[in-house]
């Protein structure tokens, strides 16, 4: 079996052995959109309210420290279409700039109840090279 090691240097120059690669390795290879990362959230938080764990979307607002109506914001993101919600999870890692795709974008599709026309709208929204490529299982 083989598998990748890394090397780093601490501090007085010892060397240290990793099995998968540091913080500095990872963040050379972009970030995670801001946008995957709010409908995992969302996702997580709807799931602690069906749970029980939260009473309603103004305590989880006041857990994350954000307004009630940016909460309600980011938990209208679940209402997309599940294929939709998808793509957003695995879009792919930003590498410079700005994220090519952001919540105020897709306020108008979520807005939309048919996941049909979500899925139109949403289709019209990317541009090819943004459009994300499913992970191999």
């Amino acid at each position: 079996m083989k598998r990748k090691l890394y090397f780093a240097t601490e501090a007085k120059g010892r060397q240290r052995i990793w099995s998968t690669p540091s913080a500095i390795d990872l963040a050379s290879e972009g970030r995670i959109p801001r946008i995957s990362r709010l409908v995992a959230l969302a996702i997580h938080c709807d799931q602690m309210i069906q749970d029980g764990e939260v009473a309603d979307q103004t305590k989880l607002a006041g857990l994350l420290h954000v307004s009630q109506p940016r909460m309600t914001q980011i938990m209208n993101l679940p209402h997309l279409a599940p294929d939709t919600q998808d793509e957003l999870l695995f879009l792919p890692r930003t590498l410079a700039g700005r994220d090519p795709i952001h919540e105020k974008l897709l306020r108008p599709i979520v807005a939309e109840m048919d996941w049909g026309s979500q899925r139109g709208m949403w289709a019209g929204l990317l541009i090819p090279s943004t459009r994300p490529s499913r992970p191999q299982l």
